[in-house]
């Protein structure tokens, strides 16, 4: 029996929850993961884990022998890593989550870079708001937006994205444009519907530096950021996204900013990943690849070379109409 290969595929069934995704992460049968557990707990002489028809459980051996199989599997991925070729680049399989705006309109448009840099990882994205468990679904890494409150994983900040006021011309033609904070009382918002706790997120404001949670009232509540911003442009009320999310429309015109001396609270963004999981060579530079480009991405934080762009925009349509 293959020692090393009965506790990789033991941690595997642990951390997928399953034996079934266990044998699939791992490219094996599943009666082979059958045989290899039933083998180990032959040869320990103790039972792992209790298993249903529906669920695994471990038993306090398996906890114990779980929390041992990962230190040493951790040590050896670090041990040959240090005699490996000083030049050899990160490969294999990466299964990162992200949110899906986020992955469509930053990560991927700028994929090919990657690909470049490190062309032996292959990479799964899943791209989803929804909240992921890392462990039972085998992701080696998340990107995740928002404070942290799992105690279970380990996160690297990598950007904080900035958030805009705004709302479409159509519904600050019929409502007015709020020239205050006081202002909003007599608007209506789009609210949206945070995915890990199902409430709608609160509208925060940083007002000399101290953050102000303001109340909005609206018609309609989405639990999709594609929608959210949908619902902006369609006039259903005022919204506060993420500044990547509407840049370009921004720049256009078809929403226009409101309370540009009120800026809304920004999130942070972070690479998590469990902490009992080692790092790997490829987690690393993916960390290092995603904070580099969230870094040089205006529209997450920094100045407001944003602002420049629109108000640029807005001179030449004045000018035109002059003109005309």
């Amino acid at each position: 029996m293959d020692r090393l290969q009965a506790m990789e595929v033991f941690t595997r069934v642990v951390e997928a929850n399953s034996f079934t995704r266990a044998a699939e992460t791992l490219r094996i049968p599943r009666a082979t993961v059958t045989t290899v557990i039933q083998n180990l707990e032959a040869l320990l002489g103790v039972r792992l884990m209790n298993r249903t028809t529906r669920r695994l459980a471990l038993t306090s051996d398996g906890a114990a022998y779980y929390e041992h199989c990962i230190k040493i599997l951790a040590e050896i991925a670090e041990t040959d890593a240090s005699f490996q070729v000083g030049n050899r680049k990160p490969g294999g399989m990466l299964r990162v989550y992200m949110p899906g705006a986020l992955g469509r309109r930053l990560v991927i448009p700028a994929l090919p870079l990657f690909h470049q840099r490190y062309p032996d990882i292959t990479l799964d994205l899943g791209l989803s708001d929804r909240a992921v468990d890392p462990v039972e679904e085998g992701v080696d890494c998340m990107i995740r937006i928002g404070p942290l409150e799992d105690s279970s994983m380990v996160a690297r900040r990598i950007g904080m994205l900035r958030r805009v006021t705004c709302a479409s011309a159509g519904y600050l033609d019929r409502y007015g444009a709020p020239q205050s904070i006081d202002d909003l009382v007599s608007h209506r918002a789009v609210n949206y519907r945070a995915s890990h706790d199902g409430r709608a997120v609160p509208w925060v404001f940083l007002i000399d530096g101290k953050p102000v949670e303001v109340k909005m009232n609206g018609v309609v509540t989405v639990n999709d950021s594609d929608a959210y911003v949908t619902c902006g442009l369609e006039g259903f009320g005022l919204i506060q996204p993420t500044l990547f999310m509407v840049l370009p429309h921004l720049i256009d015109g078809s929403l226009k900013e409101v309370l540009p001396d009120c800026n809304p609270k920004p999130k942070p963004i972070s690479i998590v990943y469990p902490h009992n999981r080692h790092l790997s060579a490829k987690v690393r530079v993916f960390a290092e690849w995603i904070a580099e480009l969230f870094e040089s991405t205006p529209a997450l934080e920094g100045g407001e070379p944003w602002r420049s762009a629109v108000n640029n925009r807005t001179a030449k349509q004045d000018r035109g109409q002059l003109v005309a």
